[in-house]
């Protein structure tokens, strides 16, 4: 078998480009033990496709890429 490359695609416009987006927050929550609130900062990572702007999870492009393997391991 010859080498082959095949990319993630957008699965709204097969696009094969992605831009990394990060979002912010700050989520807050009482405990038991205490009448303060604490926090938790969180960072989220999102691909957005630079043709249509559908965004993916990194969870999302891992399936895909797990997908691609397993249609080139059946052949």
């Amino acid at each position: 078998m010859d080498e082959v490359v095949e990319f993630f695609e957008c699965d709204k416009c097969n696009n094969k480009n992605f831009e990394l987006v990060y979002s912010f927050s700050i989520r807050f929550h009482r405990v038991n033990f205490a009448d303060e609130l604490i926090y938790d900062k969180i960072l989220e990572e999102t691909y957005q496709c630079t043709n249509c702007g559908k965004t993916f999870t990194k969870q999302d492009i891992e399936k895909g890429l797990d997908d691609i393997k397993k249609k080139y391991r059946n052949t």
